[in-house]
């Protein structure tokens, strides 16, 4: 397939998974929902939502008794609080088997936090024992059994969706994901030009988030010969994983500076010194990351250069969000 032809990044909205108590609906435990769990007015627009609720799909009323994570985080059961008798591991992690081929299609997917199905992170886990407190080091059991089906699936949790930069970090990745979901949507197997062509795009967007993952990347892609679809599994494996990390400033402003290079023939001597003072001055804290971004943007538009220009690091997610604004 020539790069003419390449699919271009879907602007959205994207379909992403959701725990359905954020959307508001009063399914928790106490018949509540969790809308106000969410920043869904720094969201909207970005997503249509496929919501899930595993507690109440395999049976459990509204309200309902609560329950919990027991044992480490290798080894642990879901239980009654009350009742210990009540065990729903397997019914939550067999939910989760049932709807991994319909997850697989979204392109994200939002979970709620210190739930015992559906919370990602720092869980509360009790030890076996009453006499000893508990740790906040589970992931729910739903949610558990969905990252392990589906790794390279960009998802976050709720309430860290209140800060800036895990914000944008999410919607930086999803976006990125859909992206790859239609260059392997097309029915035929991915061609080298294919993964080239999509690496090309998103290269410094890598490199700001990860320079290991971004010389991996590179790695893998440049002898593409033999097993391109193998090394097209990895390759998202691979950038899935950098992205994850959040841009740090120094990530930031190294792939600036990159970016600058290709202006170095078309800019004179005063504008390569006044967009490398608003680099540095961002690389200090003085400057927010869209001053010397639009800088860059500007000289860009001015000197035209095809390559730069289709780089996903210059615009990642939809500007209408205003995600990079407070960066």
């Amino acid at each position: 397939m020539g790069d003419d032809t390449f699919p271009e990044r879907p602007q959205g909205p994207l379909k992403v998974g959701i725990s359905q108590c954020l959307l508001g609906q009063a399914v928790r435990y106490d018949g509540t929902g969790a809308r106000s769990s969410l920043p869904h007015d720094r969201l909207e627009g970005l997503f249509e939502y496929q919501d899930f609720c595993p507690e109440v799909a395999i049976g459990m009323p509204v309200p309902r008794e609560p329950i919990r994570l027991v044992g480490d985080p290798d080894n642990f059961r879901v239980i009654g609080v009350k009742d210990a008798r009540v065990d729903k591991t397997d019914e939550l992690i067999g939910y989760a088997h049932s709807e991994i081929s319909n997850i697989a299609r979204l392109s994200g997917y939002i979970f709620m936090h210190n739930s015992p199905s559906c919370g990602l992170f720092r869980v509360k886990l009790y030890p076996p024992k009453p006499d000893v407190p508990a740790r906040r080091i589970g992931r729910g059991a739903f949610a558990g059994a969905v990252v392990d089906g589906l790794p390279d699936l960009p998802v976050e949790e709720a309430g860290r969706l209140f800060d800036d930069v895990l914000r944008e970090n999410f919607v930086t990745r999803v976006f990125a994901y859909a992206h790859w979901q239609q260059v392997i949507r097309r029915g035929d197997n991915v061609q080298a030009g294919d993964l080239v062509a999509f690496h090309s795009r998103y290269k410094y967007l890598l490199m700001a988030h990860s320079i290991s993952a971004y010389k991996v990347a590179g790695r893998l892609l440049s002898n593409l010969r033999n097993n391109v679809a193998g090394i097209a599994d990895q390759y998202i494996s691979v950038l899935m994983e950098g992205l994850r990390q959040p841009a740090t400033t120094r990530g930031h402003a190294n792939v600036m500076s990159h970016l600058q290079g290709y202006l170095k023939k078309h800019i004179d001597g005063p504008s390569r010194q006044e967009l490398a003072a608003l680099i540095d001055a961002y690389r200090r804290g003085e400057q927010p990351l869209l001053a010397p971004l639009t800088l860059l943007r500007h000289h860009f538009q001015k000197f035209p250069d095809q390559y730069v220009l289709q780089q996903s690091y210059l615009d990642p997610h939809p500007a209408a969000a205003g995600l990079r604004r407070s960066l």
